[in-house]
């Protein structure tokens, strides 16, 4: 059994970390020992997947899903390919968002506008809108 150091150490994870993610349920309650808490080595295969799902973008709430929002049998893959399918949807409505406000940043980068009207109006057809380019 490891103490709550042990398994900081070998993740790299912060022991209030360990303790957060235990009290959102993405870790089993540990044992323990004279008040003390002690974890076995899958712990640490968890606190590994739960980094890796943080690092694909996963939110913890979406992490709790991954790992206890399936029957028991379901297996890992399973798991993953059904989320995976559900962020990279949300990934691609980020992606075009990010697109539209890089057009429109460039377009206002470019603003050589004399008044608030003139560049909303210039800026408007950067988002899209039909009005003509003013001053650009």
């Amino acid at each position: 059994m490891l103490s709550i150091g042990d398994i900081a150490r070998r993740t790299g994870v912060a022991t209030s970390a360990i303790r957060y993610y235990e009290q959102a349920g993405l870790l089993p309650p540990p044992e323990r020992s004279n008040g003390r808490r002690r974890y076995s080595e899958e712990t640490i295969e968890r606190i590994e997947v739960v980094k890796l799902a943080q690092q694909a973008g996963f939110q913890l709430h979406e992490i709790g899903v991954l790992l206890n929002g399936f029957d028991a049998n379901a297996a890992p893959s399973e798991r993953w390919r059904e989320l995976a399918k559900k962020k990279c949807e949300e990934l691609e409505t980020k992606a075009r968002q990010l697109r539209a406000m890089q057009d429109l940043l460039s377009t206002a980068a470019r603003c050589e506008c004399l008044t608030w009207d003139e560049c909303r109006r210039v800026l408007a057809t950067a988002d899209g809108g039909s009005e003509t380019e003013a001053r650009t």
